[in-house]
């Protein structure tokens, strides 16, 4: 439709300066000029006229001009009140974006004015409804988003019967849900998160609020527990119902969850934030468990996170600030008693917390990515230092150096490696890089690639914690690596556990038929060594020969063994 032309005479008023900004005033104008341009007309023909004396004239043009002016205020005063429709739906449109108030306004006529009314009414309200729902809504699952979820919350609490009532969040997460999200397609990871959505509300109860936090992220709000039962079942039911599998367009898909818990009195007034907060913390406790595991909000676990935070900011700088050590152990050969290797171990020498444990920064360092500086430095390092101890004519021994997944991803790997070697003067073949299974089938191909390239410089491979992963001959084949090890898990009941025991032996036995070094990780008693030694181990660490120790003492017993290898000799 063409509105320019039916706008022609509305569009040349508003040029004129007093009627530019009033729609009455326009009306008006054009209602007085279609009442007074005839009768002006009409008088200026009757005055011009010589038919009547000046005594009628005058008479004729009082009266007309009375009834003039009295039809023209009328008219007008008609005029404005007709326009009432147009002048109420415009306020109302100006108050409802200022407001967001609603308009009022009446349906019932049928007219175009009223039409007008009618339809600008329904139009804000179902505005308004589309807002509400984008603001409050999850655009995918059609669930509450964390807005609404929040306010319902807070509605919930802030009633006074409820003081007496326990509230519980339970913050769900889907397990790897990156994985399996890259492993998908678009269309069907949403797909599988409408499906989750679904079953969820299968699993509440109409006074529960269930929400769309963010991306795999669900919440639930119980409000009418007495008791951590409640929380507990829910949990369980959720956690079973989500196990089954999802078939979305062809594909069957099995996922689990994990589930963070906090309850609160409602009484106790606590910001919702800070119950969501709570919730976080201990799904990131669950998750840190393993898969399809719900865990209880506590204290002592958001301590836990505050430590892990407080670690993380300082390790950043630990490296500069040279409280990075290296400490090392000695890899015996069970039949000889002699030292054979020393392996490279990282600590953490804090200003003022002391001797950090590894296993409380090496996880961090892995998260966030420090481990691959850190792991360069200690490579450097024990480089150096076995270089070190050769050039003071102690024996030549081998170092073995542990490499995390991050390095071992890293395009540099190889690079790195042969500078450090080119740099400290030790010879490649002196080298021993430790890779774990777990990492390596994440990437055949490229794993192969750069374990060849590696030995290509002549260093030993040894694949560490063997047992715990996949533990495939194929992969075996396929890596080509020159030492097996044992892991401490196996070791440290394989006198009493007859399936540690079987693990053992059978890994024992692959490597030899393959032609493979093996070393006993975690010896720690007389019994574990003769059983090893018994099945033919070549190797042996653990704190029955000696602990991880700085490199001053690894030092005197590298001098011990020297001397005692002179003996022999001599």
């Amino acid at each position: 439709m063409q509105f320019q032309p039916k706008l022609y005479l509305y569009s040349s008023l508003a040029h004129f300066g007093l009627l530019k900004k009033s729609y009455i005033a326009k009306i008006m104008l054009v209602a007085f000029l279609g009442t007074h341009v005839p009768l002006l007309t009409l008088l200026l023909s009757f005055v011009t006229s010589n038919s009547y004396s000046l005594q009628m004239t005058v008479r004729v043009l009082t009266i007309a001009l009375l009834a003039t002016l009295v039809g023209t205020a009328v008219t007008l005063y008609a005029l404005h009140y007709l326009l009432a429709p147009v002048i109420l739906t415009s306020a109302a449109l100006q108050d409802y974006l200022k407001t967001k108030t609603l308009p009022e306004l009446p349906t019932q006529f049928v007219d175009e004015a009223g039409t007008l009314m009618a339809d600008t009414s329904q139009t804000l309200h179902k505005l308004d409804e589309l807002i509400h729902y984008i603001t409050n809504y999850d655009n995918l699952t059609g669930l509450p988003n964390r807005d609404l979820f929040r306010h319902r919350l807070h509605q919930t609490q802030s009633k006074p019967q409820n003081n007496q009532q326990l509230v519980a969040i339970l913050l769900l997460s889907i397990d790897d849900f990156t994985g399996i999200s890259h492993a998908l397609k678009h269309k069907i990871s949403n797909l599988l998160l409408r499906a989750v959505a679904q079953r969820l509300t299968t699993c509440i109860t109409q006074t529960d609020i269930l929400a769309r936090l963010s991306g795999d992220e669900f919440a639930i709000a119980i409000t009418d527990i007495f008791s951590f039962e409640t929380a507990i079942k829910l949990s369980q039911l959720v956690l079973s119902t989500l196990a089954k599998p999802f078939c979305l367009e062809g594909n069957t898909i099995h996922i689990t969850a994990s589930i963070g818990i906090t309850i609160n009195d409602l009484g106790d007034r606590h910001h919702v934030d800070d119950l969501l907060q709570q919730a976080h913390i201990a799904l990131y406790q669950a998750k840190q468990q393993g898969r399809s595991q719900y865990q209880f909000y506590s204290p002592e676990i958001n301590a836990q996170l505050l430590e892990r935070l407080t670690l993380e900011n300082e390790l950043h700088r630990a490296l500069e600030r040279n409280e990075m050590l290296v400490y090392y152990q000695p890899l015996i050969d069970l039949h000889s008693k002699q030292v054979t290797a020393i392996e490279a171990l990282v600590r953490w020498q804090h200003p003022t917390r002391g001797l950090i444990s590894p296993a409380k920064f090496i996880p961090i360092a892995e998260a966030n990515g420090l481990i691959v500086p850190i792991g360069e430095w200690v490579l450097r390092t024990a480089c150096t230092q076995n270089r070190a101890w050769q050039l003071a004519g102690l024996p030549p021994i081998r170092v073995s150096v542990n490499l995390s997944a991050r390095q071992f991803e890293q395009p540099n790997l190889v690079e790195v490696v042969s500078q450090i070697l080119e740099e400290t003067g030790m010879e490649a073949s002196y080298l021993e890089l430790e890779v774990t299974e777990s990492f390596l089938v994440t990437d055949i191909e490229r794993s192969v690639r750069t374990l060849e390239q590696l030995r290509e410089l002549g260093i030993l491979l040894a694949l560490d914690d063997f047992g715990t992963g996949y533990s495939s001959l194929n992969y075996l084949k396929r890596f080509h690596v020159d030492m097996l090890k044992i892991d401490r898990s196996f070791v440290q009941d394989v006198t009493s556990n007859p399936d540690s025991a079987a693990v053992t032996d059978a890994i024992i036995a692959l490597a030899k038929s393959l032609r493979l070094n093996i070393t006993a990780e975690g010896v720690e008693t007389r019994e574990q060594l003769e059983y090893l030694q018994m099945r033919g181990c070549h190797e042996g660490q653990g704190f029955y020969f000696s602990p991880p120790v700085p490199t001053d003492a690894i030092a005197q017993m590298l001098k011990q063994h020297s001397l005692q290898m002179t003996a022999i000799a001599a």
